[in-house]
């Protein structure tokens, strides 16, 4: 019997679960622990971190590397499965052994004739084993193994389960197998919302264009304009918009496969050689590569651009890949600029703006379509910290950051019809904050709401809050985010409702206080 260990992304699952086997080997307990990973995990560096020190504890510890084709190139044919075969049979081992007893008895020569036997056995090895690396690594290697074999993976797990000490099985699977749409798309069907089951087309929520494809086009528009101009991505190019970007400038697009830590870093090497770097990155990986941020970028002031997609309330890839810390993790950063667009328009605006900064900047957007329908052509350059009124109001204003700004429009639409007057002011940028803007309706109105989709502790309102503190004023204010809880899984409006960030809970909040 084996135990599987689960984690919330596979590139941290042999750390966790190396944990769980050390605690087996402290217990006196002898069943090994299972981790699983995908193929795209071995690109990062904890994997092999914790593979490091896996081989050198040699715990019993079994990792099941899903390969699907995706990153890692099939190995396959007879000859591997009979290495493999060969490699886990008992005999292997025991017929070594005493071949070693055997020559170290001939005098003289004995010792010597051993080690030319172990570099032929290891030259041997290096040209036939799929799975050297691993081995070296003080892993046991079997496979490659059909995944989809019920029958070869009962073998190949059975051999498995005898070997004493850190073992990978490599696993081939098929991504999406079974399902044509799925194999056909596989990039599409990684992480999918909802879907025609006959013909997999994606049913569309809304006609209008998403976040990440506005970017990607941008990107196309600011790779004519500027040379220097390069972008990067940790396995995700389509996902983040990058995929035409890398087609129309092959020679300035890099994908560091799934290693946000090096992403940064190499961006941070780009910057200060003269290229503008951009970094497209989900919200929930950037959070892997803090320490580069500040070390490598902020310290030194380089101009590079985060293009942080996926913020905010992502909805159903579930609680891990909710985009709920990046404004507190980054507003803290000195000289970083952290803004976030109401819509895409403002989006493009804004990147286009930050090439001219020529400092560190990070722009949040989240997942899915904005409530732009149509795209400009031309958009104005945003200085830093300026934000804009979208609606005066005498009894409060609401101060929103990124597309909660039309979610406040519409609950001062509630509002109103409730006698209240609602100001919305968009603020746009998180650092700087428009102080100006904040202090004059601040004073005007004597009442503030803050709304923002990110925990509440260290954010938007945070920032606000400081603000409001250090200028000494009295009035009333009151903070509306993610309060101290991980988002579970869910669809994005439900999820809202959830936690009171749709227009009916942020009109209903208004009154209950008796703004």
């Amino acid at each position: 019997m084996h135990d599987c260990f689960e984690t919330g992304h596979s590139s941290t699952s042999i750390s966790a679960a190396l944990g769980f086997a050390l605690a087996r080997d402290l217990n006196k307990e002898s069943h090994a622990v299972v981790a699983v990973i995908g193929d795209g995990a071995l690109t990062g560096g904890m994997s092999f971190e914790a593979m490091n020190h896996a081989g050198n504890a040699g715990t019993r510890l079994i990792v099941v590397l899903n390969d699907n084709e995706m990153s890692i190139n099939n190995n396959v044919g007879a000859l591997s499965d009979y290495l493999s075969r060969l490699r886990t049979n008992p005999l292997y081992y025991k017929s070594k052994d005493e071949i070693e007893d055997l020559l170290l008895r001939i005098p003289s020569v004995g010792r010597r004739m051993v080690k030319v036997v172990e570099r032929l056995k290891d030259s041997l090895k290096y040209l036939l084993m799929p799975g050297i690396f691993f081995e070296e690594l003080g892993f046991t290697y079997l496979g490659p193994v059909n995944g989809h074999d019920l029958k070869a993976l009962k073998q190949v797990f059975e051999r498995a389960r005898r070997v004493d000490g850190p073992v990978l099985v490599h696993v081939c699977t098929k991504k999406g197998k079974g399902y044509p749409p799925a194999e056909k798309n596989p990039d599409t069907f990684h992480g999918v919302g909802r879907f025609d089951v006959k013909t997999g087309e994606l049913i569309k929520q809304s006609e209008n264009p998403t976040f990440t494809k506005v970017f990607g086009g941008c990107m196309l528009r600011l790779g004519e304009r500027l040379p220097k101009l390069v972008a990067i991505s940790a396995a995700m190019a389509d996902g983040t918009g990058l995929k035409e970007f890398a087609t129309r400038f092959p020679d300035r697009f890099f994908d560091v496969g799934i290693a946000e830590q090096h992403a940064v870093t190499l961006a941070a090497g780009l910057a200060s050689s003269g290229f503008l770097p951009v970094v497209a990155v989900y919200s929930t990986f950037l959070q892997r590569a803090y320490d580069q941020i500040v070390h490598d970028v902020a310290i030194q002031g380089l101009p590079v651009i985060f293009a942080v997609d996926r913020a905010g309330i992502v909805g159903e890839d579930g609680e891990t890949h909710q985009g709920i810390f990046d404004l507190s993790f980054l507003s803290h950063i000195p000289g970083l600029i952290l803004m976030a667009p109401k819509d895409q328009n403002e989006l493009a605006a804004m990147l286009m703006s930050a090439v001219d900064y020529r400092k560190p900047t990070a722009i949040r957007y989240p997942r899915g379509p904005g409530r732009a329908a149509v795209i400009d052509e031309e958009h104005p350059f945003l200085a830093p910290g300026r934000g804009e009124l979208l609606r005066p109001g005498k009894d409060l204003a609401i101060l929103a950051i990124g597309p909660s700004a039309y979610t406040a429009l519409d609950a001062a639409e509630l509002l109103e019809s409730r006698g209240r007057q609602a100001a919305v002011i968009n603020c746009r940028y998180v650092k700087p904050l428009d102080e100006d803007l904040i202090m004059e309706w601040a004073e005007r109105t004597g009442h503030l709401l803050t709304i923002e989709e990110n925990v509440l502790s260290g954010g938007f309102g945070s920032s606000v809050l400081e603000l409001l503190s250090r200028l000494g004023w009295r009035g009333q204010v009151f903070c509306m985010g993610i309060h101290d809880c991980f988002v579970p899984q869910g669809n994005q409006e439900l999820l809202r409702r959830k936690f009171g960030l749709d227009a009916k809970g942020i009109a209903d909040l208004v009154i209950s206080k008796g703004w």
